[in-house]
């Protein structure tokens, strides 16, 4: 392996030679989302027959990755991803991909204190600065822990990519090996998730607990866009963001006045995030913004950080609840769809904020082989990973209410729950309340 050199510069190599350096039973780490790399991938893609038991970690990929496309039984190649994205989970159902379970603000601990070894970081960045730094863009997340555990720092270049302002988004060329010069191809664009009625009805009830002055963190998906789109429409003002993610919504508040950040606690007048995901607008939004900071992820997400604003709004899905108030967010049984990422950490320090809330949000009913199901049930499905604990649970909401499961015994948190759920299946999970003693007989809750 080449030493990282003293003087600052990094060899600028093709991506056949960075190819070159990967052997057999190597880790390799792509980074996550927009920071993925390209033609590294393509290039390492054109040797996969040369080496076997390579594993990848990466998140949340957002296109096909060459190397991976190369190998489709993963007899080389095995992706290991800490959130699953479509494409990570069309890998895992084939056998290629599998899952690191995390909580999202631990991760830069897990690299500088467990995560070994760490053989070659491969990540896209922003082209060098006037002061010898590469930008991370829209992908602060983790890199910084992981260039600093990283045997050999590899970086490709991307001049399509937005430029951002925060803490620890800078590479110092002094810490790089090798550049190689990308493409330039834009950042994958997220569509925005359609916004259902069921959405909307969930949207206005959370929209309607949010005040002036409220630190918003905001998950993905068509819930949390309805949520954005209602406050655009209500007299609601002076916003802030401290979010794991900055989302198409936001921007659009951001843009229209309704967040200032003038409330905040800590960064006062700044939007914070660690990641942006959405159309090219998003990035455009982002690109030099003095008004937004990307920071690493144990700045955004551990609870004692995000606890230190007041009137913290944690809004976050899950798919499948439980009546004692567990929420599984990640799986399907066994079969793992997305991950933890910060909503455990968010509601715990939304929780602890003074004046904070989480909503934890999910619709009543599903369908599945033209079956309606309830989301709602007695117990999770077998093989479903706890996302959210029960003691951790705070407000549920679905299109039929809410419900603040704080301080709640079990039979009030089921007999709240229920009410919560699709009046056609309100009766049998009383019923079944009942059979299992989780609601007493001749007491009323």
């Amino acid at each position: 392996m080449k030493m990282r050199v003293a003087d600052g510069r990094a060899e600028t190599i093709s991506p056949e030679h960075a190819a070159g350096f990967v052997k057999s039973g190597m880790w390799l780490d792509y980074g996550a989302s927009t920071c993925q790399p390209d033609v590294f991938d393509r290039a390492l893609a054109a040797r996969v027959k040369e080496f076997s038991d390579v594993k990848i970690r990466s998140c949340f990929t957002l296109k096909p990755r060459a190397v991976l496309e190369a190998d489709p039984n993963a007899e080389r190649v095995l992706s290991v991803s800490m959130h699953f994205s479509g494409y990570d989970r069309r890998r895992h159902d084939a056998g290629g991909c599998v899952y690191l379970p995390i909580n999202f603000g631990e991760v830069p601990d897990y690299y500088r204190r467990f995560v070994d070894p760490v053989d070659i970081v491969v990540i896209q960045t922003c082209p060098i600065d006037a002061n010898g730094f590469f930008n991370l863009s829209v992908s602060s997340l983790y890199h910084r822990a992981l260039i600093e555990r990283a045997r050999m720092v590899i970086i490709e270049t991307n001049s399509a990519l937005p430029y951002v302002y925060g803490d620890s988004v800078g590479i110092h060329a002094s810490e790089v090996d090798y550049v190689i010069e990308g493409d330039n191809v834009p950042p994958p664009a997220l569509p925005n998730a359609p916004v259902s009625d069921i959405d909307r009805a969930i949207a206005r009830t959370i929209a309607s607990e949010i005040e002036d002055g409220a630190c918003l963190q905001i998950g993905i998906g068509g819930m949390p866009n309805a949520v954005c789109m209602l406050l655009l429409e209500s007299g609601v003002r002076d916003l802030g963001i401290h979010s794991e993610m900055m989302s198409e919504g936001m921007v659009e508040l951001y843009k229209a006045g309704r967040i200032t950040g003038a409330r905040k606690t800590i960064d006062r007048g700044k939007q914070v995030y660690s990641f942006a995901l959405g159309s090219r607008d998003l990035y455009t939004a982002l690109d030099r913004n003095p008004d937004m900071r990307a920071m690493p992820l144990e700045y955004t997400n551990l609870p004692h950080m995000i606890m230190q604003n007041d009137n913290v709004v944690a809004i976050n899905a899950t798919t499948q609840i439980d009546l004692q108030g567990q929420a599984a967010s990640e799986s399907d049984g066994n079969r793992h769809i997305s991950g933890t990422g910060g909503q455990a950490q968010f509601v715990r320090g939304a929780y602890a904020s003074e004046g904070g809330k989480s909503f934890i949000c999910l619709s009543s009913t599903y369908d599945r082989h033209s079956e309606r199901r309830s989301r709602i049930v007695l117990n999770l499905t077998p093989g479903n990973i706890v996302t959210t604990t029960r003691s951790d649970m705070m407000y549920v909401v679905t299109e039929y209410g809410i419900v603040n499961l704080k301080g709640k015994s079990v039979p009030e948190r089921a007999k709240a729950l229920i009410d919560l759920a699709h009046p056609d299946f309100r009766e049998g999970l009383e019923r079944q309340a009942y059979e299992t003693r989780l609601i007493p007989r001749g007491f009323t809750f």
